[in-house]
């Protein structure tokens, strides 16, 4: 046994080696015999560790392993962790937990798609199944996350798939753009605050959330500037129009702390709400307004992120992709070329005019004769 007394101590302290490892402490024991079970214990313990350890850095990795370690590095961090081990939890089920990633073939990948394919939107069948973004997203890019970072960053052995090949393809986000007419009809349903968050929706692109948390802190009347935090706690500061400026003014009394707040029709006791007085807007209440108002203005197929459409592709008519990129803070302005169809538009009707005004835009029938006796080598009078 490799248990011994310092100098001046009265306990024992351990010290030992294990495949290149070593491990040393003190026991708390005063007594060689407990000094020694205790060392025991602690190298039985440090074995148990060193396996585990040459089991996750070792040249192979099962799949439950591997998905432990990447969880470890990478998942733990993700805004939406919770939703992450979910997804490790699915894989692991369906790819088995002590399978070697060598085993993670393509066809192990389509099998894998094919069934996340098939499932129910949260189990509901009348909801319908997931959709080919959602596969995506919690199955195939994950998986590719984790067998990327084990041949790239741990340098273990796997099999080579081409997950682009596994890739579904998604449709394109529909831009639907409110007319000015539908536009005002749905202003005109909405009431007791909601109106003003919804105004203030269409006038800025903001996400329904970043309107909900918008606090008079990040108000700047001064500058006229205002700062909203959206997706992945990323905030961006924007101008204010001069509409965005009177609509904020006219609403900075209302709440020392938000900044939308609602009027509230009728007293709910249980919840501390009093009829007349005005509470910070909630998702769940912004939601159900404009839920109600839409169909009330007679206008289909709208949601409340149509707004961001809409003042997105105003925007873009009026400028170019990169001022909307920065309204609407994308990293990557390929996501905001979505938009550039209000681009098209525009040349197109540019096009029209030019042809409607040109002396050869819309050649008459006279022309054309003419034109036809010039080329036979007539002259024309």
């Amino acid at each position: 046994m490799s248990v011994y007394k310092r100098k001046g101590k009265d306990t024992y302290s351990y010290d030992f080696v294990i495949r290149g490892q070593r491990f040393s402490g003190d026991t708390g024991e005063t007594t060689k015999r407990a000094a020694e079970r205790f060392e025991t214990a602690k190298r039985e313990a440090a074995k148990l560790e060193v396996a585990d350890q040459a089991a996750l850095y070792g040249p192979t990795l099962t799949f439950d392993l591997a998905a432990h370690r990447w969880w470890e590095e990478v998942g733990q961090h993700h805004k939406n962790f919770e939703t992450t081990l979910g997804v490790l939890d699915w894989l692991k089920h369906h790819i088995g937990a002590k399978t070697p990633l060598e085993k993670v073939t393509d066809s192990v990948v389509a099998r894998l798609v094919a069934k996340r394919r098939g499932d129910y939107v949260k189990g509901d069948p009348k909801r319908g199944f997931v959709s080919p973004a959602t596969v995506n997203r919690t199955c195939t890019q994950p998986l590719r996350e984790i067998i990327t970072r084990a041949k790239r960053v741990w340098k273990v052995a796997v099999a080579d798939v081409d997950f682009g090949k596994h890739m579904l393809k998604e449709p394109q986000e529909r831009v639907r753009e409110a007319s000015v007419a539908e536009e005002q009809a749905i202003m005109a349903q909405l009431e007791r605050g909601y109106d003003v968050a919804v105004r203030f929706a269409f006038l800025s692109g903001c996400r329904r959330m970043e309107i909900i948390g918008l606090e008079w802190s990040h108000i700047d009347f001064f500058t006229r500037n205002f700062t909203v935090t959206g997706k992945g706690g990323k905030s961006r500061t924007l101008p204010m129009s001069k509409a965005i400026y009177d609509l904020l003014w006219g609403e900075k009394d209302h709440h020392r702390e938000k900044v939308f707040t609602y009027v509230a029709k009728r007293t709910r006791k249980e919840l501390g709400i009093i009829k007349g007085k005005r509470y910070p807007l909630t998702e769940a209440g912004l939601k159900t307004a404009m839920r109600r108002a839409v169909p009330g203005a007679g206008v289909v197929n709208f949601r409340f992120h149509d707004t961001r459409h809409t003042a997105a592709t105003r925007v873009l008519r009026k400028s170019n992709l990169r001022v909307a990129q920065n309204l609407l803070g994308h990293s990557d302005i390929k996501t905001t070329t979505k938009y550039a169809h209000a681009v098209a538009d525009d040349i197109r009707n540019a096009l029209d005019a030019i042809a409607t005004d040109s002396p050869t835009g819309n050649p008459t029938a006279a022309d054309l004769d003419t034109s036809k006796s010039l080329t036979k080598g007539e002259k024309s009078e």
